[in-house]
């Protein structure tokens, strides 16, 4: 039988470079795995597979056992919380969901931000015209909020580096509430990278050239707080961010 085309299903065609970054073990006991997750690496392999390298291809050669609890984007590094059982897994799925799960991450955003603080509420949903981006959409959309601090505003890059705290955790929501907030993620290819001007927002000193590129998305998952799904202990992990 013949294949036929649907324009209703979206393929991701997207073929992950090899990633030279190693996974980082911060802490293991019998239920858990913290990890530092490098820049370049996918949390999951995926169903083409040119794409079979992965944080769960590679840990399960160590640890048969493990499954991930939630996911890291391609270009964002930082701190995973791994289960070693299924039972765990469920465990600490609920906490997620319960919303008692605390993660903050560092980026470096384009610009200046003009406040120390803030709060960006904006829903998002899938672009079903822009595979695999998101979107802003008011009538559609799932309610995202992220938090905000100014950490450093610097000179060279001109860029400011900010704590994000999401509050909900949709796909792509530090990406795409950075770029609606005027300043997007440095190296983000998806949301306004490096260079991206924005005539509402632009700095009169801001003459950083699109040829001056970020080898990587400039975006660490930092702090990560949760209970212990075994002894009930709080846990509150930091991994420095690189940059």
């Amino acid at each position: 039988m013949p294949l036929t085309y649907d324009p209703h299903v979206r393929v991701d065609t997207f073929i992950a470079p090899p990633c030279e970054g190693q996974i980082k073990i911060l802490y293991q006991d019998s239920d858990i795995l913290l990890i530092d997750k490098p820049s370049g690496l996918l949390s999951l392999s995926g169903k083409n597979p040119l794409n079979l390298d992965s944080v769960h291809h590679r840990l399960v050669q160590d640890f048969p056992s493990a499954t991930l609890v939630h996911r890291l984007d391609f270009g964002t590094s930082g701190i995973m919380l791994v289960a070693r059982s299924k039972i765990v897994n469920g465990l600490l799925t609920k906490q997620f969901q319960a919303r008692t799960v605390q993660k903050c991450y560092t980026a470096l955003l384009h610009g200046h931000l003009t406040y120390d603080s803030g709060v960006i509420n904006l829903p998002i949903a899938k672009d079903s015209d822009n595979f695999p981006l998101q979107k802003i959409c008011h009538s559609t959309g799932k309610p995202a909020i992220s938090e905000y601090r100014v950490l450093e505003r610097l000179a060279e890059p001109f860029a400011t580096r900010v704590e994000f705290t999401p509050v909900s955790g949709r796909t792509h929501q530090l990406r795409l509430h950075s770029q609606q907030l005027g300043h997007s993620i440095l190296g983000c290819d998806l949301y306004g990278g490096v260079g991206e001007r924005r005539t509402d927002t632009v700095d009169a000193h801001d003459e950083i050239s699109k040829t001056k590129c970020h080898p990587r998305l400039m975006l660490h998952a930092t702090r990560l707080a949760f209970d212990h799904p075994i002894t009930g202990e709080r846990i509150d992990w930091i991994c420095e961010s690189p940059f």
